[in-house]
């Protein structure tokens, strides 16, 4: 086949023949980590539109890689999502162009991290939640609190969890431990992870030297995770389904769960880059992210769910209740902490910190010992 074709065809339609994505690691695969794993060939193939995919590992990086230009679009995460909207550096999505779109799942259409003033800023791709991964050997039911790795305590081994737990290298992390705190503190009176007044930032930041104080070490990519649990005694953590279904499927000692204060959720999510410069593909790839294989394939890879419900169904790759699919609602997903923050109650108004400033005070917290 010549391979100059599907760009001529592509042409001869009216489409582009390029297309530049900055994607997450595994959000944009072409079997370059599993060959049987490669939903942009396909893309290629019937679309004519060449994709470079850039990776970034962190959101930093996904940041100053989007605002130095050339991209056309950006999968980015819930908890930077906002900040690229207020920075310009995205611009709306028109979601009538998009063929599926009506296959969204209804609660992901107006999430908040992507649906800002009334406008689509995005669309939805993969999402899960943060569970709390534990070691069956030291805790024969699951734990009930996610204060076995926030506060110091004897494990049901008899032993403490010093030493013993993990903590997550992200300034995000702060909203777990304030959704930890509007349970077991409500005096604080923290009524969004997100929306957090000085006293309350506080106070979760304080919860977050603590694990410091006990963790063994902090994890930022699922493999170094696995490899803790694997190698260095780790026995409790917050984590992901990717890594639950890993290592129990290479048999090791450990299950998830959701504790009694509920968790956080992660979500990924495709924006269009401003002044983007090849609509055309950028528009057939929002749609072909949707389709029912792409989004089963994608999310049997990387332990997700899909935002399309029906690819739950069909795949024999994807199973979705094993990723945590029902617990949607029991979820808090990671987006901007902005300033502007509305009445937490009817006599309430409180001033915000920016993600910046979570950023810097994170960055401060003590090291690991």
């Amino acid at each position: 086949m010549d391979p100059k074709a599907p760009a001529a065809k592509a042409a001869a339609a009216g489409y582009e023949t390029e297309l530049n994505i900055l994607a997450w690691p595994g959000a944009a695969e072409r079997g370059g980590i599993d060959p049987r794993v490669d939903w942009v060939t396909p893309f290629e193939a019937e679309t004519g539109c060449r994709v470079n995919v850039t990776v970034a590992g962190v959101a930093s990086e996904m940041i100053s890689v989007l605002a130095a230009g050339g991209q056309d679009l950006v999968t980015a995460s819930g908890d930077i999502a906002l900040e690229l909207v207020r920075s310009g550096l995205v611009e709306v999505v028109d979601v009538t162009r998009i063929a599926g779109y009506a296959t969204l799942d209804d609660r992901l259409e107006h999430a908040p991290w992507l649906f800002v003033d009334g406008k689509h800023y995005g669309v939805a791709f993969l999402w899960g939640p943060n569970v709390l991964l534990y070691d069956t050997r030291v805790f024969p039911t699951a734990p009930a609190s996610w204060s076995v790795i926030f506060e110091p305590q004897m494990l049901p081994d008899g032993k403490p969890n010093q030493g013993r737990v993990q903590g997550y290298d992200s300034p995000i992390y702060l909203a777990d431990a304030a959704l930890y705190l509007k349970t077991r503190r409500p005096e604080l009176g923290i009524d969004d992870p997100y929306r957090l007044d000085d006293a309350q930032r506080k106070a979760a930041l304080a919860v977050l030297e603590t694990n410091r104080r006990l963790a063994h070490s902090l994890w930022d990519d699922a493999n170094s995770q696995i490899q803790a649990f694997t190698r260095d005694g780790i026995v409790a953590s917050a984590s992901r389904a990717f890594q639950a279904n890993t290592l129990i499927a290479n048999r090791a000692p450990v299950a998830s769960t959701i504790p009694a204060e509920g968790a956080t959720g992660w979500s990924w999510n495709t924006l269009v880059a401003a002044n983007v410069a090849h609509p055309k593909c950028a528009y057939r790839w929002l749609e072909w992210s949707l389709t029912k294989k792409v989004q089963g394939d994608a999310a049997a890879f990387n332990g997700a769910n899909p935002a399309v419900p029906e690819a739950c169904r069909g795949s024999s790759k994807l199973d979705c209740v094993k990723n945590g699919f029902d617990s949607f609602d029991r979820l808090h997903f990671w987006r901007t902490p902005e300033a502007q923050c509305p009445s937490q109650g009817p006599d309430r108004v409180i001033d915000c910190a920016l993600y910046e400033s979570w950023s810097l005070e994170f960055a401060r917290l003590p090291d690991t010992p």
